[in-house]
């Protein structure tokens, strides 16, 4: 029952490990990465879908998008969501293809992605933290109804520490990369 409990609470820390790598992965760096936009919500009649389910998104620079569209009609949408999004870029649409050029970033900017990254590390070690309260109370529960003994639900308790402790500092070193990544110029 215990063994469950941690598994249980294992996987969704490192649901959230994966949350925030992809979150992360949509922070712009200075090189074009179709990570960028593909999550980008556009309305496509009237129906929030992610870029990537309707484009293709390549990168033939290292500082260019390429969307293609499989449908043209919805250049418009998408330009519109790309402008309305916070990563400061603007599309070139030639007809039949979306351009993106992704310019240096300046030592400001840099700073403010910096900050949006451990904005996001500290919202994934919440998550991790929320995780471990829900399976201590869990632990505390099963106690009480004389499930586990106080032994028991101490040593359950100590892993649950332990555990977390393991995905916090999985959670930095994500962090730490993308911050550096942002940092290289």
């Amino acid at each position: 029952m215990l063994g469950d409990l941690l598994a249980e609470t294992s996987a969704g820390m490192s649901d959230a490990i994966e949350a925030l790598k992809r979150d992360l992965a949509g922070v712009r760096t200075g090189r074009a990465s179709p990570a960028l936009v593909e999550r980008l919500q556009v309305s496509y009649y009237g129906t929030p879908t992610p870029l990537n389910q309707l484009a293709t998104i390549s990168t033939p620079e290292a500082r260019l998008l390429v969307i293609q569209p499989w449908d043209k009609s919805s250049m418009s949408d998408i330009e519109r969501a790309i402008l309305a999004s916070d990563l400061g870029l603007t599309p070139n649409n030639d007809g039949t293809l979306i351009r993106l050029n992704i310019p240096p970033l300046t030592e400001e900017r840099r700073r403010d992605l910096v900050r949006l990254a451990r904005r996001r590390v500290e919202e994934a070690k919440v998550e991790v933290r929320n995780r471990r309260r829900d399976a201590i109370s869990d632990v505390r529960q099963f106690e009480q109804e004389k499930l586990f003994s106080q032994d028991e639900a101490k040593r359950g308790q100590d892993d649950l520490q332990d555990i977390t402790d393991s995905y916090i500092g999985q959670i930095d070193l994500v962090g730490d990369a993308k911050e550096t990544e942002i940092m290289e110029t």
